[in-house]
């Protein structure tokens, strides 16, 4: 009785406590968290997919309050995204730290350059600071996906799920040489899709965390131990540890809850981070997936619960504000559609230069783009375009991305020698001209335009001033939703050039923007 009684005021604690955390931890397109401590700090990635530069690295000393300090893939040497589209590119990092040194190992989905005697898209890459710069990578053997690094000694085990089975071996961490053959050693509870493993050692036990259901409404973290690494593995009775597709969790506004990774703080407390979305709208999400956290608690039986047996609470983050005025190197937040072609992007005078692709957004190849995150449903956009360069079907502005398969611009556009503002929005394949609106030639001179959210629409405008704003056109959020154009991306708001002619006619076009600005309400 006196146990039942002292669970009972432990999950009660548990549940308040948990209440008191901001949640989401890190928002917007944060996917497939991967946290590790050294000392007093923390450090965690996220999947990246298209963007470059792929993995963003995020540093804290408390698990709430995370600053991004770099990206771990910064050269194309290390990370080839030729073609990649929403649904392809980096998928779920781990980061790991061993003696001195982090191991950052993921996949390359998609990579169209494998090299002969490369044996699977899995690769790690190492660092002495998480910051960077990391070595070049490291190819693996074994296959599968959301690979996972664990280090016992001066022993390194390797985790990842071919063929939708959680499968182990060894290997040598400074070369990648697989040291043993690959291993079966769990099937999960019978969700689809089995993904995601970290082995950890508490006590007697290693424990084996997955995630399982696939990352929409069915996903879930379940666990499993065994005294011996190589298994076999008992699951937990109480399985699945986390899920919100569950009679608690369904009227939640937080969903898809899963993709976990465990961290021991310095007070031996337990955490959990993993990813979940926030619906909007309705059943729709377009910000992504983000990054989450739990406390954990362990029984005396030895299984861990995850926020006391509740729903996640929903707590937002202080509101945001970025400015990039481009007088200064662009910040880490900052990315790229794909390998981005470098003598498309010039900074000068305090300005960036865009210099237009060949290639239109839905064509999906190194289309001239540099952007951020939407982190919140309710945000303002502006940028100031104060000088242009235009061929006839040249164009610039700025877009509203979730994949090439769904985006929207508001530019203005050289047709005929006459200045257009133009706002188009491209979704699943066809092209729709919104609005099609002249303006002066010497109104382009200083153009200031402008995205704003209310959480239901998209709304662009334009000023020649910076002052007064006029309305140009709406469209809905979800129809920027994973649930309409699919990929496992978020909104990216960002600035881009185009180029209507695959020849040059009297010199490359281009347009100069004073600065982004991005501000949540």
């Amino acid at each position: 009785m006196r146990r039942v009684l002292l669970l009972i005021w432990t999950a009660c604690c548990l549940q308040l406590w948990a209440q008191e955390l901001r949640n989401p931890i890190i928002p917007g397109f944060h996917p497939d968290p991967s946290v590790c401590r050294v000392g007093a700090d923390y450090y965690l990635v996220n999947s990246s997919f298209e963007y470059f530069p792929g993995v963003p690295v995020f540093h804290s000393t408390d698990l709430q309050q995370w600053e991004q300090i770099g990206n771990v893939l910064t050269r194309e040497s290390q990370l080839s995204l030729r073609e990649a589209s929403g649904w392809q590119g980096i998928y779920a990092p781990t980061i790991r730290y061993h003696q001195g040194r982090y191991y950052m190992i993921t996949t390359n989905v998609g990579r169209k350059n494998r090299q002969e005697g490369e044996a699977s898209d899995n690769f790690m890459v190492t660092a002495t600071n998480p910051a960077g710069p990391w070595s070049d990578p490291i190819w693996l053997k074994q296959g599968g996906i959301d690979p996972s690094l664990y280090f016992e000694g001066s022993r390194c085990y390797m985790v990842s799920n071919p063929d939708n089975v959680i499968t182990l071996c060894e290997i040598d961490p400074r070369t990648g040489r697989q040291l043993t053959q690959s291993r079966a050693i769990w099937q999960g509870t019978g969700g689809r899709w089995p993904e995601g493993p970290h082995i950890y050692k508490r006590g007697v036990y290693y424990y084996l965390l997955i995630s399982e259901g696939g990352t929409e409404l069915a996903h879930s973290v379940t666990i499993a131990r065994s005294r011996s690494i190589y298994g076999p593995y008992e699951a937990n009775p109480h399985n699945p540890i986390l899920t919100h597709c569950s009679l608690k969790g369904q009227d939640s506004p937080i969903q898809g809850t899963g993709h976990g990774d465990l961290v021991e703080d310095a007070d031996g407390k337990w955490w959990m981070t993993f990813l979940a979305y926030r619906n909007n709208n309705g059943s729709y999400h377009h910000l992504g997936r983000e990054t989450f956290l739990a406390p954990v608690e362990w029984t005396v039986e030895g299984w861990p619960v995850v926020n006391g047996g509740e729903p996640i609470v929903l707590n937002e983050p202080p509101k945001q504000r970025r400015y990039v005025d481009f007088t200064k190197p662009l910040g880490p937040e900052m990315v790229y559609i794909q390998n981005p072609d470098s003598t498309a992007y010039w900074q000068h005078d305090g300005k960036m230069r865009l210099y237009g692709s060949v290639h239109e957004m839905p064509v999906n190849r190194q289309p001239t783009f540099l952007g951020m995150r939407q982190e919140a449903a309710l945000f303002t956009m502006d940028t100031k375009i104060s000088g242009v360069e235009l061929n006839d079907g040249d164009e610039a502005g700025l877009c509203v991305y979730q994949m090439h398969d769904g985006n929207v611009q508001c530019c203005v556009n050289n047709f005929r020698g006459v200045y257009r503002l133009k706002v188009r929005l491209n979704l699943k394949g066809v092209r729709t001209l919104l609005l099609d609106r002249s303006v002066g030639s010497a109104q382009i001179e200083n153009l200031w335009l402008r995205a704003k959210s209310n959480g239901k629409y998209y709304n662009f405008y334009y000023s020649t001033n910076g002052e007064k704003y006029h309305w140009l056109e709406s469209v809905q959020c979800s129809l920027l939703s994973t649930e309409t154009v699919g990929g496992f991306t978020g909104v990216m708001l960002g600035i881009y050039a185009h180029m209507g002619s695959a020849k040059y006619q009297s010199g490359r076009s281009y347009a100069d923007f004073d600065y982004i600005e991005y501000s949540e309400q």
